[in-house]
This record gives C-alpha cells, sequence and structure tokens, in this order.
C-alpha cells in the first residue's frame, strides 16, 4: 500500500475525467489526414478535475 501525501483529486462531473476530446471537422486534407480539432471542457478547462470547496458554489454567507 502505497502512502498518499494529498487526497486524490475529484473527478469533474461535467466531462467525467475526459477533459479533451478530437472532433473531426469533415473530410481529409491533401495528404490524406482526417482534420481534427481539439476541444476542452469548459468547466475543467481541459484538467479532468474539479477543485474541492468546503462550501457549496453560489451559497450565501
Amino acid at each position: 500500500m502505497t502512502h498518499r501525501t494529498r487526497p486524490p483529486s475529484r473527478i469533474c462531473p461535467n466531462c467525467d475525467g475526459h477533459a479533451a476530446v478530437a472532433i473531426t471537422l469533415g473530410g481529409r486534407d491533401r495528404h490524406g489526414h482526417l482534420r481534427t480539432i481539439t476541444a476542452n471542457c469548459p468547466a475543467c478547462h481541459g484538467t479532468g478535475t474539479s477543485r474541492r470547496s468546503t462550501a457549496r458554489e453560489g451559497a450565501r454567507a
């Protein structure tokens, strides 16, 4: 069993940890390669984890 120095990070609830995806633009370039772009999760900005927070977001103090 390994010793953890910090608790494990939370997986982003919006993307379930799959923060970046490749989307095809349709068609191929002149070399025959598929044209793709990378889209990142807007909630976690492509990290796949969400920050831990003791207070709920949007809650009034």
